[in-house]
């Protein structure tokens, strides 16, 4: 009986594709608010990376996902800059098992957005007369599975309460 399951789910998986449909950014903006004076600071920038994800099923299996990228730079207590990007991408995913999808558009998808985001983000900030920035690799399976467990934590909290 194990067998049969197995050799099901083995025939399900190997129908579920992945297609990407196109690549393309959906907005950017690139903002120095204190220019020129900000060049003439000499205190050490901080700088601060938020990361945001949007999906929407907008037609049957195509799926749009949104990567939005910002990064703020501060001296001092000026804004130096904010560079932000939306890299999207719409993907074609058939034959996934709704848990399986979830993953795929929380994990894949932006995996394959983010060399692009990242590139348009280091450009503009080089391009504003900053010095490069790159950003680090990001691990979106690692940040699924964390979100994950905090869902989790939080319907027991709930169910317990």
């Amino acid at each position: 009986m194990a067998e049969n399951n197995t050799a099901a789910n083995g025939a399900a998986a190997a129908e579920a594709t992945l297609t990407i449909q196109k690549l393309y950014v959906k907005d950017s903006s690139f903002e120095v608010p204190n220019a020129p004076q900000i060049f003439q600071e000499q205190a050490a920038p901080q700088v601060q990376l938020n990361l945001t994800q949007k999906v929407a099923n907008f037609a049957e299996n195509l799926y749009e996902v949104v990567l939005t990228v910002t990064v703020t730079c501060k001296v001092g207590d000026k804004t130096a800059y904010l560079a932000e990007v939306q890299q999207a991408g719409v993907f074609g995913l058939v034959g996934f098992p709704p848990n399986d999808l979830q993953q795929v558009l929380a994990t894949y998808c932006p995996h394959t957005l983010y060399p692009y985001a990242r590139q348009a983000i280091g450009n503009m900030i080089l391009d504003g007369g900053f010095p490069p920035f790159n950003l680090q690799p990001i691990n979106f399976e690692q940040m699924y599975v964390e979100q994950a467990r905090r869902r989790a934590e939080g319907e027991g909290a709930v169910a317990n309460a």
